[in-house]
């Protein structure tokens, strides 16, 4: 019989877009929820992500152990910054990453005043000379490009209830950095009407900066 020349190609793995980068932040764990959602721990298999960039709230030594497991071998790959209900006091307030060809600033984001304004965050990452900041605080995904400028809020991972007892969705993001290309994965576990129970949405964007002189 004769094979067909025509090869499908495989559909390109988050991998083929770059470094793996995960972010999450405002846990909660124990004190607003119990764990993070089951189907996000399948979803997140060690080894595969490279960097771990957390916006605060783990209020959990175990939690934090989680997170370091995540990147197999690169402890130093793992930043936590201190959120509101952080006891931890070795943690930064904000600190400032590179990688591929983004500065990437992070901080939890309950020090801005006003807190989750456009305003306050464009001056946070002017402040801190950035390409991404990344914040959290609102437990709301937020993903928000302007004028070579990108403002990540990873939401809750657990869906844990606001500062001011607002429910939240689940959610984490996924960054697939190469080069000054960076490739946006935002996940939440909604419930789905149809089936019953909650099941994972993504949704996918992308960013790019012009290369540096």
């Amino acid at each position: 019989s004769k094979s067909s020349s025509r090869s499908e190609k495989p559909e390109p793995t988050m991998q083929d877009f770059g470094e793996l980068v995960l972010v999450m932040g405002d846990l909660c764990i124990p004190n607003r929820k119990g764990k993070l959602p089951e189907e996000f721990k399948a979803l997140l298999v060690p080894g595969k992500i490279k960097h771990v960039l957390c916006t605060g709230n783990v209020c959990s030594k175990s939690m934090e152990q989680y997170l370091r497991n995540l990147v197999v071998g690169n402890a130093k790959n793992v930043h936590i910054v201190r959120g509101d209900m952080d006891d931890n006091k070795t943690y930064p307030e904000e600190t400032v990453v590179t990688i591929g060809g983004f500065k990437i600033g992070l901080c939890h984001g309950h020090q801005l005043v006003p807190t989750a304004h456009v305003e306050s965050l464009l001056n946070l990452q002017r402040r801190l000379d950035v390409d991404i900041l990344i914040t959290g605080h609102t437990h709301q995904t937020e993903v928000y490009a302007n004028d070579q400028k990108y403002l990540i809020n990873p939401g809750s991972g657990t869906g844990a209830s606001t500062y001011n007892g607002k429910a939240s969705i689940p959610s984490f993001i996924l960054m697939a950095i190469k080069g000054n290309n960076v490739v946006t994965f935002v996940y939440e576990l909604k419930f789905d009407p149809e089936t019953n129970e909650a099941k994972v949405k993504v949704s996918k964007s992308e960013f790019s900066k012009e290369p540096d002189e």
